[in-house]
C-alpha cells in the first residue's frame, strides 16, 4: 500500500486527455438528468410537486435496478462502448421530452404531462446509468490505489459541475425562453437568448430545457468516439498494477462461443460477484451508506429550491446561484475529502465518510430548527450537506467500488453501490413529493418541517456504519475464481 507509481510526462498528459472529455460528458449527462428540475419550476402549474415527485422517483428506482443489467454489462464490453451507448440513449430521451413539451406548446397536443413523462425520464435514467459505471470501470486502470483519493476529487468535481450546468445553465435556458424577456437577463441567458432567437415568443419555450443538453451531448458523444481509451494498454503506455483488491482471481481463457452459452456464463457470473459484493464485510456496509447519500443529496438539491421558491424567497443569494453554490461546495467537499483520504487516512475511505456524515448530522439538525428564522442559516447548513454528501459519494462509489471490487469487477460493484444512491434518490423523491406541504400551505416555512426531520435518520445511519468500517484498507488476496465456462458440445 505505500508504493505510488511514478508515471511519466507522456502517460500523465494521455490520461489527461482521456479523462477531460470524460469528465465533461459526465457533468452533462447530469445537465440532461436534473433539467427535469429546472423544468419543474418553470413549468409551473403543468407540473404539480406530486407530479415531479413520481416522475423522478419512477426514474431514479428505474435508474438503481438498471445497474444489474448494465454494471456486468459494462465489464463486458467496456466503459469506453458503455458510455457511447449511455450518452446517445440519453440524448434520444431528452429530444423525446422535448418533443413533447414542444407539442403541448404549439400543436395543442392534450397529454398529462406526469403519464407522458414517467416513461420517457424512466428510460433517460436507465441510459443515464451507464455513465457511473462507464466512469469507473475506465476510471480503474489508469490510477493506481494510492491515486484513487485524487480521482475521487475528479469524481466530486464532475459531479458538482453537472449540478451547475443543470441549475444555473438550466436557469438561464428557462430565462431566456420566457414568452417576455426580463430586462435585467443574466449573462447567460443573455448569451443563449443572443445564439438562438428565443424568447419574446408569446410562448414559454420550455421545451429547450431538453433540447440544449442533448445537443451538447451530441458533440462530446463524437469527441468520445474519437478519443476515449479503456485502458492505458489501448491508448499505447503499459498497463501496470494498481494495487487493488479483486472479488475474484483472473477469469478462465475460453468462453463459451454460442449466444445462449454465453449468456448462461455471463449470468452466472454476474451472480458470483453480486453474492461476493454483499457478503463482502465492506462493500455491504457502502451500500448501505450509499442508500442513505442518495437520500440527503437529492433531499436537499431538489428541494431547498423548491422550498425558498414557494415560501418567496426566490431572490435570495444562495438560492438564485444555487447551482454556482453547489458547484463550490461539491468541489470544496471533493478535494477535502480527496486528499484527507490519501495524505491522513493511507487511502482509506471510510474515516472521511463518517467525519462528513457527522457534518450533515449537525446541518440537518440546524435546518430542522431555523426553517423560520433568518434564511442564512438553513441556507449555509443546505450547502454544507450538499459539500459533504458529494464527497462522500465521490470516495465511495467513485473509488472504495474500484478499491475492493478490482478493474475487472469495477461496472458489477460500481452498479451495484450506485444502485442503493439511486434507490433512497427514488425513495425520497416519492416520500417528500406527498409529504411536503400543497401549493395553498406551502407559502409559510412552519409548514416545511417534516422536510429537514425526514433527512435526519438516514444522517445517523450513514455516520454509524462509516464508523464501522473506519479501519478497512483493500487486501490484494483474490477470492475464488469462477468455475470455467462450460466446453462447447
Amino acid at each position: 500500500m505505500d508504493f505510488i507509481p511514478q508515471h511519466s510526462s507522456a502517460f500523465r498528459v494521455r490520461r489527461f486527455l482521456n479523462w477531460f472529455p470524460l469528465g465533461l460528458a459526465y457533468a452533462f449527462l447530469y445537465m440532461g438528468r436534473y433539467n427535469l428540475t429546472v423544468a419543474k419550476g418553470a413549468l409551473g402549474d403543468l407540473m404539480t410537486k406530486a407530479d415531479f415527485g413520481d416522475i423522478f422517483g419512477v426514474g431514479a428506482i428505474v435508474y438503481g435496478f438498471a445497474f444489474v443489467v448494465n454494471g456486468p454489462l459494462t465489464d463486458r464490453v467496456g466503459g469506453r462502448i458503455a458510455m457511447l451507448i449511455g450518452m446517445l440513449g440519453s440524448i434520444v430521451m431528452n429530444v423525446a421530452m422535448g418533443v413533447v413539451l414542444y407539442g403541448i406548446t404549439m400543436w395543442g397536443w392534450k397529454l398529462p404531462i406526469a403519464s407522458v413523462f414517467i416513461p420517457l425520464y424512466a428510460g433517460n435514467m436507465y441510459f443515464q446509468s451507464f455513465g457511473a459505471v462507464a466512469i469507473v470501470t475506465t476510471k480503474a486502470p489508469w490510477f493506481h490505489v494510492r491515486e484513487r483519493g485524487t480521482f475521487s476529487t475528479i469524481f466530486g468535481v464532475m459531479i458538482s459541475l453537472g449540478i451547475y450546468f443543470a441549475f444555473d445553465w438550466g436557469g438561464a435556458i428557462a430565462q431566456a425562453t420566457r414568452s417576455k424577456l426580463d430586462a435585467d437577463l443574466g449573462p447567460l441567458a443573455a448569451f443563449y437568448s443572443a445564439i438562438t432567437g428565443t424568447g419574446n415568443a408569446g410562448v414559454d419555450q420550455n421545451w429547450h430545457l431538453f433540447f440544449a443538453p442533448a445537443a451538447i451531448l451530441t458533440v462530446l458523444w463524437v469527441i468520445l468516439l474519437l478519443f476515449l481509451r479503456n485502458t492505458p494498454g489501448e491508448a499505447g503506455h503499459d498497463d501496470f498494477d494498481t494495487g487493488e483488491e479483486h472479488l475474484m482471481a483472473e477469469e478462465p481463457e475460453h468462453r463459451p462461443a454460442s449466444v445462449g452459452a454465453y449468456i448462461g456464463w455471463s449470468v452466472q457470473r454476474t451472480l458470483r460477484v453480486f453474492k461476493l459484493a454483499l457478503t463482502h464485510p465492506v462493500l455491504l456496509v457502502v451500500c448501505g451508506i450509499e442508500f442513505c447519500s442518495g437520500v440527503l443529496r437529492n433531499g436537499i438539491m431538489h428541494w431547498y429550491p423548491f422550498f425558498m421558491g414557494e415560501t418567496g424567497q426566490k431572490a435570495f443569494f444562495i438560492r438564485a446561484n444555487w447551482g454556482l453554490m453547489l458547484l463550490i461546495c461539491g468541489i470544496a467537499g471533493s478535494f477535502l475529502t480527496g486528499w484527507a483520504s490519501d495524505r491522513f487516512f493511507q487511502s482509506r475511505r471510510a474515516p472521511m465518510a463518517g467525519v462528513l456524515y457527522g457534518v450533515m448530522f449537525v446541518s440537518t439538525l440546524a435546518m430542522a430548527f431555523t426553517l423560520t428564522s433568518d434564511p442564512w442559516i438553513p441556507g449555509l447548513a443546505a450547502l454544507a450537506i450538499s459539500a459533504a454528501v458529494i464527497g462522500v459519494h465521490g470516495i465511495l462509489s467513485g473509488t472504495s467500488t474500484a478499491d475492493f471490487g478490482g478493474s475487472k469487477n469495477a461496472g458489477t460493484v460500481t452498479g451495484l453501490v450506485d444502485g442503493l444512491v439511486y434507490l433512497g434518490t427514488g425513495f425520497q423523491a416519492v416520500a417528500l413529493g406527498h409529504i411536503t406541504p400543497k401549493a395553498e400551505l406551502a407559502g409559510d416555512p412552519a409548514n416545511w418541517g417534516a422536510w429537514p426531520l425526514f433527512l435526519v435518520p438516514f444522517a445517523i445511519v450513514g455516520t454509524v456504519l462509516a464508523l464501522r468500517i473506519w479501519n478497512a484498507a483493500p487486501r490484494k488476496k483474490a477470492a475464488p475464481a469462477l468455475a470455467e465456462a462450460p466446453a462447447e458440445s
